[in-house]
């Protein structure tokens, strides 16, 4: 390892901790059950077509995370969504997150900029569905300046970051934890014995990923991936719901 790697790795871990220890809105969860929560970052028309048509298939519902300044586009995740994609999506009963307009980077953007990205992201879902709003929103590439951690919690439920790892016990609603599938798309035991843990502490797993393609980005999975992870879920016997919906459940005192 070269004297810029060992930089990064201890930039990284700086902030990560910054990041975990400030501006945190503690809840502590008592579940009597466990949860899971399927959630697609930049909202990938493949998340919604593929993606969705599997879990449709088990009758369950996910939480899609959509920057709008990014509709219409072609990007890294592939093929962003398109207008009728809401209407479908809304009427499938799938939540609609917020991932700021312009697709900004957690940590790179000023708080300011960041800001201004969530308030031009609720404008465009206004002029588009009116009436409708988000109640959770996910953190775009990294995770959050502690500044900008603040201040996003003005206007969400909770808000999801990363972290490999599920929530029990104490969690923070401004970062919760959430488990990337790509990262381990070509170690589907390892991801089964995550749900496993999490049904043991009877926690909140919250799955996370992008496009659903026979032909995946590095940010995707394949579709027979993803549905041996769903039917997997399903069989745990977890509870299974939208970001939102399972906020809920779960009671938090919000």
């Amino acid at each position: 390892m070269n004297l810029s790697q060992v930089a990064a790795r201890i930039q990284s871990r700086y902030q990560r901790m910054v990041t975990g220890l400030l501006f945190r809105r503690l809840f502590e969860m008592h579940n009597a059950v466990p949860y899971i929560s399927f959630t697609f970052d930049d909202f990938p028309r493949s998340a919604l077509h593929a993606g969705g048509g599997i879990l449709r298939r088990f009758g369950l519902r996910a939480t899609y995370y959509a920057s709008f300044g990014l509709m219409g586009t072609e990007a890294p995740t592939g093929e962003i969504f398109v207008r009728d994609d809401i209407n479908e999506l809304l009427a499938q009963g799938h939540e609609l997150g917020c991932h700021t307009f312009a697709h900004c980077h957690s940590w790179e953007t000023t708080p300011q900029v960041f800001e201004k990205s969530l308030v031009d992201n609720k404008r465009a879902l206004d002029e588009l569905v009116p009436g409708a709003a988000f109640r959770s929103f996910s953190y775009p590439i990294s995770g959050p300046r502690p500044l900008t951690k603040r201040n996003t919690a003005k206007y969400f439920n909770c808000c999801r970051g990363g972290g490999q790892a599920f929530n029990a016990g104490l969690a923070d609603l401004n970062l919760l934890k959430a488990f990337f599938l790509e990262k381990c798309r070509d170690n589907p035991g390892f991801v089964k014995e995550v749900i496993r843990q999490n049904c043991h502490a009877r926690g909140w797993l919250m799955f996370a990923t992008h496009d659903i393609s026979t032909a995946p980005t590095p940010y995707g999975c394949a579709p027979d991936f993803f549905e041996d992870i769903v039917r997997c879920a399903v069989d745990s016997g977890a509870r299974i719901l939208p970001v939102g919906q399972a906020l809920d459940a779960i009671g938090v005192d919000l």
